[in-house]
């Protein structure tokens, strides 16, 4: 099993996105790349931390590679955007893709490469390695599965 960590606006439905792919096993939401330790929604979303909203992704990479599960996170975010998704707007929404192992920093590199040739304006995804990851209030796991009516601002079905 394999871990990588998406930040792509509101995680709620990045977690609902991905929890459904074949070949991802888990996936939890918390805050990723800020300063501090263990910090509150409240907090991130005071826009101090530093921390973007993310969920920690873990796959079987036999049935599902890390390109493919980058190539879906393409269908869900607006990567051209600083700071933002859908309606929601400040640095905790702003999009990234977190690495563990070494070896993937290529692959993402890769990927942001050829997504881009269909942007005029440039990728601000960031590609940068995982300094630290909480995981969210236990409310927040698995939102949109216990409030199907919650707010999503992504396509479920992309």
């Amino acid at each position: 099993m394999k871990k990588i960590i998406f930040a792509g606006g509101c995680f709620w439905g990045i977690e609902a996105y991905f929890a459904k792919i074949p070949g991802v096993i888990q996936t939890k939401v918390g805050y990723a790349n800020g300063t501090g330790e263990n910090p509150s929604y409240e907090a991130v979303c005071s826009g101090v931390t530093g921390f973007a909203e993310s969920c920690e992704i873990s796959y079987d990479p036999v049935m599902i590679t890390l390109n493919q599960l980058i190539e879906r996170l393409w269908r869900v975010i607006d990567p051209t955007l600083i700071d933002r998704q859908g309606p929601d707007i400040g640095s905790q929404y702003r999009t990234g893709i977190y690495y563990i192992d070494i070896e993937d920093q290529a692959i993402i590199q890769m990927s942001i490469a050829e997504v881009s040739k269909n942007y005029k304006l440039p990728i601000m995804t960031e590609n940068l390695p995982l300094k630290n990851f909480y995981e969210a209030e236990a409310y927040h796991q698995k939102y949109l599965e216990k409030n199907p009516r919650g707010y999503c601002h992504i396509n479920l079905d992309a």
